[in-house]
């Protein structure tokens, strides 16, 4: 993806949030990734969930190396990596002009804010924008292991309300986007994951979404991860029987709930998409599969939205 000139930003600060929880083994680790960082200005706001280990005390050494530096630390809520996300987002200060959400142990690449910044500034201010990004998919040593899936389709809101694509840990939202999020906030119920509820709601206001093809962060996995990278061909099967099984079911309930206070902000488009994809979550079958090809949403892949159509006849949407 070709990167252009800064035409529209006045400013490329970058507030940085930090979801914290008994991140202490890997935090030091994403900590200099963020000094090494060539987009030099930025600052970082860190949401301690309750921790009990040494992540505070890592996070004050830091501050203390880089004097230079905004760094702030609040408590979270205690509710949940989701709600500890939706926290740093409502508490965002009025003067930022993009905000960058981080997990705790991964390691960004030296561009990764550069990146994110050159093509989020190829639109209008005043036009909610959501950025997001390939990743290298690590071991626990980050030794890589693969990469996060190509999406061949266009993101959009037809997308979003079946699939998420944009690794939460590679999001950064320019200010329109992050007035947009920090008022659903306080209309939402806590969604199935902070990022796919942020790539329904953008997309469902209107907004745009980049998904950068170029790997952003080497994405570590391990035994403490909430939720993994699924690369495998069993993890790939396991998702498949998920959508028939029931699980993808209970996703939409929770995440169609979720955005159910802010719908008054979205689209005429997407309401109509959203009206048909609830229509198709009830009633006969004959009724379900006309609703859900009437609303056009879409998996990435074929064969994701043959499941799909799939779940839908056996009612598990």
């Amino acid at each position: 993806m070709e990167l252009k000139p800064n035409t529209h930003q006045k400013t490329s600060e970058v507030c940085i949030f930090l979801a914290l929880y008994q991140g202490a083994p890997y935090l030091q680790a994403q900590l200099d990734s963020f000094a090494a960082q060539t987009h030099k200005s930025w600052s970082l706001i860190v949401s301690d969930d309750g921790s009990t280990d040494d992540g505070l005390d890592i996070l004050r050494r830091f501050q203390a190396q880089h004097p230079h530096r905004q760094v702030h630390c609040r408590a979270g809520p205690q509710q949940g990596f989701v709600r500890n996300f939706l926290s740093l987002i409502q508490a965002a200060p009025d003067d930022l002009a993009f905000a960058a959400l981080s997990d705790q142990d991964d390691i960004w690449f030296p561009n990764k804010l550069e990146r994110a910044v050159r093509l989020l500034s190829d639109f209008p201010e005043t036009q909610p924008v959501l950025y997001c990004a390939s990743t290298v998919i690590c071991n626990q040593q980050l030794s890589p292991i693969g990469r996060s899936p190509d999406f061949p389709r266009a993101p959009g809101f037809n997308n979003a309300l079946v699939q998420s694509i944009g690794g939460g840990n590679t999001m950064v939202l320019n200010r329109a986007a992050l007035d947009l999020a920090r008022t659903a906030v306080e209309e939402a119920t806590d969604p199935v994951a902070h990022d796919w509820w942020l790539y329904q709601l953008i997309t469902g206001c209107g907004g745009h979404v980049i998904h950068d093809p170029a790997p952003v962060l080497s994405y570590r996995q391990h035994s403490g991860n909430l939720i993994g990278a699924n690369l495998s061909l069993r993890a790939k099967l396991m998702r498949f029987m998920a959508l028939l099984g029931g699980r993808f079911q209970r996703w939409n309930e929770i995440g169609l709930t979720a955005l159910q206070g802010s719908m008054h902000r979205f689209t005429p488009q997407a309401q109509t998409t959203l009206t048909h994809y609830k229509a198709a979550r009830t009633g006969p079958v004959w009724h379900r599969l006309r609703s859900l090809k009437a609303s056009q949403v879409y998996r990435q892949s074929v064969l994701g939205t043959i499941a799909l159509y799939l779940a839908c006849l056996f009612n598990r949407i």
